[in-house]
């Protein structure tokens, strides 16, 4: 029996069975590490370089593609080295580190959409008190909410994961996970679940807060041709974008908790990786495509880098 004290490392069991295709699955990854980058990228230095686009709309993006980086950051580059490597094993300290980085990540997408909602519902249903409402300084108090309230929760929940006493070190997962961790403890875990059940309610009070503000907003652009048109310029890219980070979320919260190990490893691994998949390429598409101004600001970028304009 292993004990809190006596884990130095966790073995990952993710890869087992795939390892045949390791250098396939290593281009593909590359690919998407990289593919990533660029997108995520390319969106923070369109918004940047334009002082058109400094507006809290376009901040509150940036702020989406950074916290993708970051995420993403906590995942990629050890999931390449295992792929390389005979031997999949985190460090006790690397563990915790990588459930804070992926956790505080996802967590802190669902705070900025959120916090969009918010800024799409008074520019829209209350346009003329938008630049009163929405000034620097309480952009830059959504900016600090959106890492500080994920970041509190997932230090609390690590802070109560690495008091307890563990009887294993193998999971079942590709990756660390706060879940897959408290399941090798060898006695209660009362104290992680009322935590992890806190947090549920105050993302669901967010979800709350973003149906609320899109029941405002569906009533008040239904009225003129003008608003229909807002609506689908700024504001289907953040309702594709929360259902992108929302049904990553809930495959990784059933896949965490629920998991079953008859499913095919490949489809498990699908579900573990979703929300460090999807969201970090889906969102910069999506706001990269279909918002006019990113989309023009990014094409005279090109232009201008291959010596047209």
């Amino acid at each position: 029996m292993e004990n809190g004290s006596s884990v130095l490392v966790f073995k990952l069991s993710g890869l087992n069975g795939t390892m045949e295709n390791r250098y396939v699955l290593l281009s593909l990854t590359v690919v998407c590490y990289y593919f990533i980058l660029i997108c995520n990228i390319t969106v923070l230095y369109a918004i940047a370089s334009d002082k058109g686009l400094h507006e809290p709309m376009y901040i509150f993006l940036c702020n989406l593609c950074i916290n993708a980086l970051y995420g993403t950051a906590g995942f990629y580059p050890k999931f390449m080295y295992d792929l390389l490597s005979p031997f999949h094993v985190i460090s006790y300290a690397g563990c915790m580190i990588q459930i804070f980085v992926i956790y505080s990540s996802a967590l802190s997408d669902f705070s900025t959409l959120t916090v969009m909602a918010y800024d799409r519902y008074v520019a829209i249903c209350r346009p003329l008190q938008y630049h009163s409402e929405m000034t620097n300084q309480k952009v830059k108090k959504f900016i600090v909410f959106c890492w500080l309230e994920p970041f509190f929760g997932t230090t609390v929940a690590v802070l109560l994961t690495s008091r307890l006493t563990l009887c294993g070190s193998y999971i079942e997962k590709l990756y660390c996970e706060n879940w897959a961790v408290v399941k090798l403890a060898c006695y209660s875990t009362t104290a992680n679940n009322v935590i992890g059940y806190i947090v549920i309610i105050v993302y669901f009070g967010h979800a709350v807060l973003i149906v609320c503000s899109y029941i405002q907003l569906i009533k008040t652009c239904i009225k003129s041709k003008e608003g229909k048109y807002r609506f689908m310029q700024t504001c289907m890219p953040h309702l594709l974008a929360l259902f992108n980070v929302s049904a990553a979320l809930l495959f990784d919260a059933f896949y965490s908790r629920y998991g079953l190990t008859s499913f095919p490893q490949s489809l498990r691994n699908f579900l573990a990786l979703n929300f460090l998949f999807v969201p970090p390429i889906l969102n910069p598409l999506i706001y990269g495509l279909t918002l006019t101004k990113i989309r023009r600001q990014i094409v005279r970028l090109f232009f201008r880098k291959i010596g047209i304009a």
